[in-house]
């Protein structure tokens, strides 16, 4: 198999920063220098950036810019997943949009019942980090519940275990620190909701799908180490 394109830019990262003959503390260049250089997208770097800071190569100071924590070593490899968080995200949203619609073909009282209960316990701990992300979790696995297809659920479920150990994806979610955005998400669920107790499949679809867009676009944001605005995604908004 080859290996991911972010892995490939860490190691050029890594070759430039020897070349460059940085010193720890020294500051890097940024995302969008690094992204013309190698002609690659800055999501592809910012990736490639989260690799090094979890080999705790280098720090991200959000608002500053990545700095050199340790001098690099040749012999030093990358112990993360083989999956970047947003084409893992991008997998999510393809699969859970289309679950969306299939389970408000078939969703029951009981389920709807169930998926209410999540809502409220979901509201109710915003301020907790932890519990609103199992919250999070519970609401949307048992939608695909909700679609009696063992299948879609244990697919869905496997994703999902994939995010909670893909350290690359929880380096990211350490950034939220503002409880806003899980209400926002929370606001999302609700939208999602609606449209299953109407059994309105398209309306669900669009509403999952716009829900993963929303927490794309959240990543990216938190993720962006200088200027806010950046050309490049590693998957475009297709139309649907």
């Amino acid at each position: 198999m080859a290996e991911r394109l972010y892995r490939e830019i860490g190691e050029k990262i890594k070759l430039e920063i020897i070349k460059s003959k940085l010193k720890v503390g020294d500051k890097l260049p940024t995302e969008r220098i690094y992204a013309e250089l190698f002609g690659v997208s800055r999501t592809l770097v910012r990736e490639a950036f989260i690799m090094l800071e979890i080999e705790k190569l280098i720090e991200v100071k959000k608002g500053s810019g990545s700095y050199l924590k340790s001098q690099i070593s040749n012999q030093q490899s990358s112990k993360i997943s083989d999956v970047g968080p947003f084409e893992l995200l991008q997998a999510r949203q393809v699969l859970e949009s289309s679950i969306a619609a299939c389970a408000a073909h078939s969703i029951t009282k009981a389920d709807l019942n169930a998926l209410q209960v999540t809502l409220d316990l979901e509201s109710s701990e915003l301020n907790s980090v932890e519990k609103a992300n199992a919250a999070d979790r519970d609401f949307h696995l048992l939608i695909a519940k909700a679609t009696q297809n063992t299948l879609l659920l244990d697919t869905a479920t496997r994703l999902w275990d994939m995010r909670d150990e893909n350290s690359m994806w929880q380096q990211l979610h350490e950034r939220i620190k503002d409880s806003s955005y899980h209400g926002k998400w929370l606001d999302d669920h609700q939208q999602v909701f609606d449209q299953l107790r109407k059994r309105n499949a398209e309306g669900a679809r669009q509403a999952m799908w716009q829900h993963l867009e929303n927490v794309k676009q959240t990543l990216f944001e938190l993720s962006d180490t200088d200027a806010p605005n950046f050309d490049g995604y590693l998957f475009a908004n297709p139309q649907h």
